[in-house]
Order: structure tokens, then C-alpha cells, then sequence
């Protein structure tokens, strides 16, 4: 089964552009060998580590979205273990997060259409129905004169 996850890892700084592009390209092989599929690559170059991390203050930082299976991101995990140059990584599934954001999306949908119906309401709002949510308020009048 194909999920979606972020793969970010942490090149040390003395590595040169070529090398992380090397590195990628490593990454990029290992997905494509297994059947996955990098949807994004994100260098967001050189960055002060939040600690040190051996000698290490700064790291050469890298996003790669990836679209794949369990087994690919346990091989990715074993490779980037071994490799000298990758400081740091982490592999993070975001599909899940996503999954729970349209269900509460979906679930809050139901509950208001259900509310409507109850009232005598059609299901769904209708254009020019409730609040504008155009964010200008210039003719509510509510608070002249108000002394605060």
C-alpha cells in the first residue's frame, strides 16, 4: 500500500553541492528500485542545527516528499543510517494527518447540514445566506458612539 511521507535529513556542512545532489540521486534510485516515487525535493541548504551533533553546528538540509511503502522507507532508514555524511534524518507519514483533516471536515459538513434541515433550512447555505465573509465591516454601525 503507497502512502505518502516526508523523508528530511541533515547533510554535514562540510559536503559540497555535488555530493548532496549525489545523495539525492542515491535516494531517488532506492524509490524508484522499489516501486515509490518522490514527488517533491526541497534544499533548504545551510542551517545552524537547534545543537551540536558531534562537531557539527551547521547541516546542509534536504525535503523530499515520497510517495511509497513501508518496506521503502525501512530500506531508505538502513541506507541513510550507514551513510557518513547524513548528520541526521527523520521519515515522518503525512497521509494520516491529512486522512483526519477531511474526516473532521467531512464529519462537521454532515452536522451542519443536519442542523439546517432540523431548522426548515435547505442543506446547504445559499449565496447571500448569513454572515458576509468579506471582511468589511464599514456599515456596522453597532459601536458609534461607544465610549470605551
Amino acid at each position: 500500500m503507497n502512502r505518502r511521507y516526508e523523508l528530511v535529513y541533515v547533510v554535514s556542512p562540510d559536503a559540497t553541492e555535488e555530493q548532496v545532489n549525489d545523495l539525492h540521486t542515491q535516494v531517488d534510485g532506492i524509490v524508484t528500485r522499489m516501486g515509490g516515487q518522490v514527488e517533491k525535493t526541497d534544499n533548504w541548504g545551510r542551517r545552524r542545527l537547534a545543537y551540536e551533533i558531534g562537531p557539527h553546528k551547521e547541516g546542509v538540509y534536504v525535503l523530499e516528499l515520497i510517495n511509497g511503502s513501508g518496506d521503502l522507507m525501512k530500506e531508505l532508514d538502513r541506507r541513510l543510517r550507514v551513510l557518513d555524511q547524513v548528520i541526521r534524518h527523520i521519515v515522518v507519514r503525512v497521509d494520516e494527518e491529512k486522512k483526519v483533516v477531511d474526516r473532521t471536515r467531512t464529519k462537521r459538513q454532515t452536522e451542519s447540514e443536519r442542523r439546517r434541515v432540523k431548522r426548515g433550512l435547505p442543506p446547504v447555505r445559499q449565496p447571500g445566506e448569513g454572515r458576509q465573509a468579506d471582511g468589511d465591516d464599514g456599515d456596522d454601525d453597532r459601536f458609534d458612539g461607544v465610549e470605551v
